[in-house]
């Protein structure tokens, strides 16, 4: 059966408003046309106007009810993290000893394993409405260190799961040089590691684009990559370029302690800020690194259900946007894939560490989850409207949990979460029916059940 090539979407956030009756017509994977109050939805494929004015089969338009939005787009994902979900809550201990379990499921995978872990973990993506991810690639070698036959197979295994689950990436190949400010790496982050950064840029050129693909460039921290490499990453030709920035206190401390200065401070010196560059997480900043970041217009990836997970802290969101910083989000460890929560995370975080409400409209929110740019999606993504790519995400508005709240944006910000997704286009392809969540629930159990032994 082929995908529609028109719908009629009863509610839909087009051009920054909640509209009524929105008819779309899809042609090559794009919207061709985007029409408010085109159709009467009562009458759909049952007159003579509407067959000649859609003509396709019976004149029919396929009917999406409910409310539905632009394509989510995860901005900062590390897709192993997903094996860990549930098993790390004993710890009592912080970001640190956390990450010692995490690098536990790094030395468990090779390809067909993580093949298999990405491509649930994205197709559980694409059911939450996600329908763009940037996947923050450090994964590269085997276990002790030496590369595959191809030295991209880790990557290439994470393209290939995008494609299988419907999903559009951005490989986003993160040099990782050293444990800590020079120090040689350890361990399982060996498997990290291409010994230098003209080497980590060599393997990188390598790396192919495709239809749902594209190659960015990352910066593991400033603890990782030494400053007088910084520059050699940043000059690296790639659609995008993201970084772990102060995430911790103990991160900005031993920068301080190594340089003299702040990680933004360092970063900047190096020429890493900039409108390509995204600062993940950007948690324990001053007002001079807000400034620096805002006045550089490098976005800022906020990953708040991972920051509370971890015990981060909570970010200056507000005062980097207002200092020039778009917000984008992002599931990271995945303890939760719902940009739903993301969303209104930012807001109620932001009231705690404030004591005041209404720091985020409900539309500014939106507006984040759905910024394609930071992954170099620019104009492509991101919006219902004609000449952007066909992705359609589709909110049930009679569930217990978004009934009777509006059936606008308040809803889909602080009202919905990923189970409400009922129907996902992506690229003018359906990718996710609300039939098919029984199976994935079923397929997540098997595959990370296999990985755990």
């Amino acid at each position: 059966m082929s995908d529609p090539t028109a719908y009629l979407l009863e509610r839909a956030w087009v051009a920054g408003a909640i509209q009524d009756d929105v008819v779309v017509e899809i042609e090559d994977g794009r919207f061709a046309s985007v029409t408010p109050g085109g159709v009467d939805r009562h009458v759909v494929g049952e007159t003579e106007a509407n067959k000649s004015r859609f003509p396709r089969p019976g004149g029919e338009i396929a009917r999406l009810p409910g409310l539905t939005i632009p394509g989510l787009a995860n901005c900062h994902s590390h897709a192993f993290h997903r094996a860990l979900r549930g098993r790390t809550q004993r710890d009592r201990g912080t970001f640190w000893s956390w990450r010692d379990q995490m690098y536990d499921v790094a030395a468990r995978l090779d390809p067909d394993t993580y093949l298999d872990l990405a491509t649930v973990t994205y197709r559980e993506m694409v059911a939450a409405g996600i329908t763009g991810v940037g996947e923050f690639h450090y994964l590269h070698h085997q276990p002790d260190g030496t590369p595959y036959d191809d030295p991209n197979e880790m990557g290439l295994v994470l393209i290939e799961a995008a494609r299988r689950a419907g999903l559009r990436i951005t490989l986003l190949d993160a040099c990782y040089l050293s444990s800590g400010f020079g120090k040689p790496l350890e361990g399982p982050q060996v498997r990290f590691g291409d010994g230098s950064a003209a080497a980590w840029s060599d393997r990188v050129s390598r790396l192919p684009e495709a239809a749902h693909a594209l190659v960015g460039s990352a910066i593991h921290s400033v603890r990782a990559v030494v400053r007088d490499q910084l520059s050699l990453v940043a000059e690296h030709p790639a659609r995008a370029l993201h970084v772990h920035l102060s995430e911790q206190v103990a991160e900005n401390d031993a920068c301080h302690a190594a340089y003299g200065a702040s990680p933004t401070q360092v970063l900047g010196d190096s020429g890493v800020l900039g409108p390509l560059t995204t600062a993940v997480h950007a948690t324990h900043l001053t007002a001079a690194d807000v400034a620096a970041l805002g006045g550089s217009s490098t976005y800022a990836c906020f990953c708040p259900t991972t920051e509370r997970d971890l015990g981060d802290g909570i970010g200056p969101g507000r005062a980097l946007h207002d200092a020039g910083s778009p917000l984008t989000l992002g599931s990271d460890s995945h303890a939760v894939i719902d940009l739903f929560e993301e969303m209104r995370a930012v807001e109620l975080d932001e009231r705690l560490a404030t004591q005041e409400r209404g720091h985020w409209t409900a539309a500014e929110l939106l507006a984040a989850a759905t910024r394609h740019e930071s992954l170099g999606w620019q104009d492509e993504a991101g919006a219902i409207a004609a000449g952007m790519r066909a992705d359609l995400v589709t909110i049930a508005t009679d569930h217990v949990r978004t009934a009777g709240t509006g059936a606008d944006e308040q809803t889909a910000v602080f009202a919905a979460v990923a189970e409400d997704v009922t129907h996902v286009v992506a690229d003018g392809r359906v990718v996710f029916r609300e039939s098919d969540r029984d199976q994935l629930g079923r397929d997540l159990d098997d595959v990370i059940g296999r990985l755990w032994g």
